[in-house]
């Protein structure tokens, strides 16, 4: 897996956490209960399942607490300023190098050592993302994901399209490709005209060809733009990831990428920047007013529990220099305030185990970061008759980059966002945007 290299990030950091200070504090297995956060719904059975094989071994309570995606991150911050944090919670690479900064999580680097923990045993790069900048271990890897794209395969033979025709696509900024033309093919007005007919009307239309993530929600363009200018040849960072502070969102090549974007958004093959925003690309897709969208693994149940839609998966287009995937994994922390830092310990050394992994592996909602548990998920799938390879074949081809690890990332974020923002709107060109949004993202940075 090549290291040149989520999930979404909108959520500012409060800056309510800065008053808070680490807590000393051990306690007895017995009658321990630890309070675990975790964000997705859709993986509380795996867990429930680990906490109680858990519980069974060792003695200690698990109570598993589940927020939707923005209300996690701002309770979690509510929870860190008034000392009531959870013991452990499901962390995010551009959330955690705030917390480490802020001393609101523990380093484990010790307890790792002292337990002879096999770092080797995951997917490689992963366990490196979690070594913060003063050299100590803040996770270990429970998951990984690539981006891909969901379509609906109805809908692609409706266009006179098959599945080797979205598996084979090319793609770049000048003329789009062929991937341009697979997404105007896909996209019906109100009169049943096709983008890439005579007489379509991109002011009345019943079915968008092409939808994503609010790409202005990731300073990373994690799922939507940030894979197609990496296959341009762009890096977010100058000077390498992690832990990099010259990002270079004044590269000609992100604005070429953009402009591309725009463009289909103005010809009405790309949802409205509105309803990215609003509704989101899974209930378009779910309502038929989509057939292809840009979406991360994670989401992948989320497409095959759509009643009544045949549901296939695809790599994203290949570009000038490849097709290229970020690849994002994520980590348990262990809060600064918990009482119980050597069990909240054997809790996180418990969900990066094996065990817990092949749970969640036979579960099939995500990649477990333990190559031999993510084996038995792919056969789950095989025997569901799922095809996911879209999302592994870039780990086959090396053709993966990090998600990017810096501090200030929320603030990158709302300056880069708000960018991304005015060019799909139209509003201004791509270069003249991207350079306005790199002055602030380079105070913000301290350059």
């Amino acid at each position: 897996m090549k290291l040149s290299w989520r999930r979404r990030i909108a959520v500012p950091m409060s800056a309510a956490i800065l008053l808070v200070a680490a807590c000393s504090g051990t306690g007895d297995d017995e009658n321990v209960s630890l309070d675990y956060w975790l964000w997705d719904d859709r993986q509380i059975p795996q867990y429930q399942e680990c906490a109680n094989a858990f519980t069974e071994q060792t003695g200690i309570n698990v109570k598993i607490t589940q927020y939707a995606w923005e209300d996690y991150w701002s309770n979690l911050n509510t929870q860190f300023a008034a000392r009531r944090a959870p013991d452990v919670f499901t962390d995010h690479l551009a959330f955690y190098p705030s917390f480490v900064q802020n001393q609101v999580i523990l380093p484990i680097n010790e307890y790792v050592e002292r337990d002879n923990v096999d770092l080797g045993q995951y997917y490689p790069g992963l366990a490196d993302l979690w070594v913060g900048q003063d050299g100590k271990r803040y996770g270990l890897p429970k998951d990984w994901d690539t981006i891909a794209m969901a379509y609906d395969s109805a809908m692609l033979a409706d266009a006179g399209l098959s599945r080797e025709d979205v598996w084979n696509a090319t793609w770049n900024p000048t003329d789009g490709g062929t991937f341009e033309d697979i997404i105007a093919r896909l996209t019906v007005d109100e009169n049943g005209v096709r983008g890439n007919e005579p007489g379509f009307d991109a002011t009345k239309v019943a079915v968008y060809g092409l939808s994503f993530d609010n790409p202005s929600n990731s300073a990373s363009g994690q799922t939507s733009w940030g894979n197609f200018a990496r296959s341009l040849g762009f890096e977010l960072l100058a000077d390498g990831n992690p832990w990099g502070t010259d990002y270079q969102f004044d590269d000609p090549r992100l604005a070429q990428t953009l402009d591309w974007f725009a463009r289909m958004v103005k010809a009405g093959y790309v949802t409205p920047l509105a309803d990215l925003q609003g509704v989101g690309y899974v209930s378009l897709f779910e309502a038929g007013d989509v057939a292809l969208t840009i979406n991360g693994s994670w989401a992948i149940s989320s497409f095959t529990g759509i009643s009544g839609v045949d549901v296939g998966f695809a790599p994203l287009p290949t570009g000038p220099q490849g097709r290229w995937s970020i690849y994002n994994g994520l980590a348990d922390a262990i809060s600064a305030n918990t009482a119980h830092r050597d069990e909240a310990w054997q809790w996180v050394k418990y969900l990066a185990s094996a065990e817990c992994q092949n749970v969640v592996g036979e579960k099939a909602v995500v990649f477990p970061a333990i190559p031999a548990s993510l084996e038995i998920g792919e056969r789950a799938r095989e025997q569901a008759g799922l095809d996911v390879s879209a999302y592994t074949t870039y780990l086959e081809s090396q053709n993966t980059f990090l998600y990017p690890v810096t501090v200030n990332f929320d603030q990158v974020t709302q300056a880069v966002g708000a960018a991304v923002d005015e060019i799909l709107l139209g509003r201004r060109p791509a270069a003249e945007a991207l350079t306005a949004a790199q002055r602030q993202v380079d105070s913000i940075m301290g350059r």
